[in-house]
């Protein structure tokens, strides 16, 4: 075949040749690389953060406390929100949250393990992704019964000093800030009082009216009451270290 003026020289094309080869040959040793590299595994075992096992933990403790004390109503409630916002920590995570009775221990399984509310032994492939709790140390129960006199005391205080509407208001107060957050109701975040003023006082409180309508008032007088009363011990519920057991993971018991 006859090169025309426009055809590259036999040396530039066989050069071209080369360079593709070479080519080829790196990117196809790349592709053996990563087919060969397992992907990295950022996943935690377990997959569930301290904070949440140390949460879960506190809920399931004030639950017990709740139900320990002389059964009423309120804390029936309370024993039972404790539960479900344990509950749904855990399911955020994908766990499920069981109270061991033999041992005591709080015991948080991955999703996948369960069926219908029992462990299936099958489907464990790696028992370090189980997390457990020993519940028979000191844990919150002292705190929850500190913070409830002191909120109670408020309440009564405001009941001997305010009108009937604010001392009414108190009361509902001290049983929230008491069973939702085990927080003195002077120590209300903006948010928690939203929470209350919002919610939990017109589906929980049978407010009246006037309640309503003064809502704003009587948690100001509230605050302005419990300087006079006592506080509980310094610190919150949210503040308190956890107690000093690691986290073992379930083994056998699983």
């Amino acid at each position: 075949m006859t090169r025309t003026d426009d055809d590259p020289p036999e040396w530039a094309k066989e050069q071209a040749r080369e360079m593709m080869a070479a080519e080829g040959d790196d990117e196809g040793a790349a592709d053996s690389e990563d087919a060969e590299s397992p992907a990295s595994d950022d996943e935690r075992v377990p997959d569930l953060p301290v904070e949440a096992v140390d949460e879960a933990e506190r809920l399931t403790r004030l639950a017990r406390e709740a139900e320990s004390a002389e059964p009423t109503p309120e804390l029936e409630e309370a024993a039972d929100q404790y539960r479900e916002r344990r509950d749904a920590l855990a399911a955020e995570y994908g766990y499920t949250a069981r109270v061991r009775d033999e041992d005591d221990a709080l015991v948080l399984y991955p999703d996948e393990w369960m069926e219908n509310g029992t462990v299936r032994l099958d489907r464990v492939e790696d028992t370090d992704r189980a997390v457990e709790v020993s519940l028979s140390g000191p844990g919150d129960a002292d705190r929850y019964r500190e913070v409830a006199a002191y909120n109670e005391a408020v309440a009564e205080a405001v009941a001997e000093r305010e009108a009937e509407v604010h001392a009414r208001t108190a009361e509902t107060f001290a049983t929230f800030m008491s069973n939702h957050y085990v927080r003195a109701v002077d120590d209300a975040t903006p948010e928690m009082r939203a929470e209350f003023r919002e919610e939990y006082l017109v589906r929980n409180g049978w407010p009246t009216d006037d309640q309503l309508a003064a809502v704003d008032e009587s948690l100001s007088v509230i605050e302005s009451v419990a300087e006079a009363v006592d506080g509980p011990a310094d610190g919150n519920a949210s503040d308190l270290d956890g107690p000093a057991d690691d986290h073992d993971a379930a083994g056998d018991s699983a």
